[in-house]
């Protein structure tokens, strides 16, 4: 186990260089933050000048991305063109998106999965098929509709939630956009498990559990589910991420000042080191949670081994 660890480890390095590389690139070539910086005036070539090596964006590219990782190594993430180090800008948004993502998380597992063994075991019948029309239903509305509609319905017309999450953004307030966050998802974690459980269902150790006399609780729970949930681990694991950046919306609607919220603003001012700094710790946030994920088919499958 710990060979594969390192192994995983030394293989997200290239992953890691690679995908900060694209982004950057992405980000500072396709627009000039000084002209950004400035809006509609244009400024002055010697501020101009001196505000680019000061940036050191006066150097070509390739240099530039060697200075920017530099910096990474040494937790230095730059500093946005408000003069705010963008280390401050992420530790006052990722706890606030990142208590989002529990709470999302935590309906999409408990809801999803409950759904999913549910219809699973009665695959064929009314409540089999009433999920998957419910969960296409939910698939093929776009998050931004969902969620202005929640938040009229129990925000502003039903008075049950805030419409709009205060700044310290506690749990309590982050379940409405939780939801929100974690509809999209849920449908699809309740199709995998009830994919899952309707193949594992018919298999021959299954059968052999139910031969053998064991309570039905524990044949779900023990065989089962536990072997159903290898597929719907893999997509939760490359869904954290997912869900902590694709959080633009959900945050923007609800006005929570998170990790979508400064991408959104820094894309909208052209704000090259914010969008850079946040993405790179959002690339780390993905290369980790596929570590964890194949770590833990060995706990859900005996049968996988590590060397």
């Amino acid at each position: 186990m710990g060979r594969y660890v390192i192994r995983r480890l030394l293989q997200m390095i290239p992953v890691f260089i690679g995908s900060t590389f694209l982004i950057f690139v992405m980000v500072y070539a396709l627009g000039d933050p000084v002209a950004a910086l400035f809006g509609d005036k244009a400024p002055d070539p010697a501020t101009a000048a001196r505000i680019r090596k000061e940036l050191y964006l006066d150097q070509p590219l390739w240099k530039q991305y060697l200075h920017y990782m530099g910096q990474i190594f040494q937790g230095d993430f730059g500093t946005a063109f408000n003069g705010q180090k963008v280390t401050e800008l992420l530790a006052s948004a990722y706890p606030v998106t990142l208590r989002l993502t529990i709470v999302a998380l935590v309906i999409e597992l408990i809801v999803g999965i409950s759904l999913g063994v549910l219809s699973g075991l009665k695959r064929g019948r009314f409540i089999d098929s009433s999920v998957l029309v419910l969960t296409l239903i939910v698939i093929s509305i776009p998050t931004f509709v969902s969620g202005y509609v929640l938040q009229f319905l129990f925000g502003v017309k039903w008075g049950v939630v805030r419409p709009t999450v205060s700044s310290d953004a506690p749990f309590n307030e982050l379940i409405l956009p939780g939801i929100v966050l974690a509809l999209v998802s849920l449908a699809y974690v309740t199709r995998l498990t009830r994919t899952s459980i309707a193949e594992n269902v018919r298999a021959d150790y299954l059968r052999t559990a139910v031969a053998k006399g064991l309570p039905r609780r524990r044949i779900i729970t023990r065989h089962l589910l536990r072997n159903s949930l290898i597929p719907v681990i893999t997509f939760i694991g490359t869904d954290i991420g997912a869900l902590m950046g694709g959080a633009i919306v959900t945050e923007k609607i609800f006005n929570i000042h998170g990790v979508g919220y400064q991408i959104y603003q820094g894309i909208l001012r052209n704000n090259a080191p914010t969008v850079v700094g946040f993405v790179t710790v959002l690339v780390i946030v993905f290369l980790l949670a596929n570590l964890i994920v194949d770590l833990l088919y060995a706990v859900l499958d005996p049968r996988i081994r590590y060397a």
